[in-house]
């Protein structure tokens, strides 16, 4: 069973995708409200995927995927953006993420984005 870390400033976004993962067999490892609180975390719990979240206070989500491959090239994760971010999804899939799913959540994409990008 693969464990997911998720990571997003809105408590009802996390529920979401929460939701979607656990019906479907999935490990939450944890869950995280900024970049530095998912940069933590991941060295803490080692999950196999995180959903990352794009905008965030403190640390958005591109430092937090950044700082996450500094400390494990082979991190797999997974960008969370609304639509009209398409800049910053580009610069996340440059600095490492294996894939990009858009607000609102549709649980058919989120599924296959995670199981496309843990094989």
């Amino acid at each position: 069973m693969a464990s997911v870390l998720i990571v997003d400033d809105a408590a009802f976004m996390r529920m979401m995708i929460k939701d979607i993962l656990s019906k479907n067999g999935f490990e939450i490892a944890g869950e995280a409200a900024n970049g530095a609180e998912a940069v933590n975390q991941y060295k803490e719990l080692k999950p196999d995927l995180v959903t990352m979240d794009i905008t965030m206070p403190e640390m958005d989500g591109i430092e937090a995927l950044k700082a996450i491959r500094e400390t494990d090239s082979s991190a797999k994760v997974i960008m969370c953006s609304a639509m009209g971010q398409q800049s910053m999804v580009i610069d996340a899939i440059q600095s490492g993420a294996k894939d990009f799913i858009v607000k609102p959540f549709q649980a058919d994409r989120v599924l296959e984005s995670i199981n496309k990008v843990l094989g």
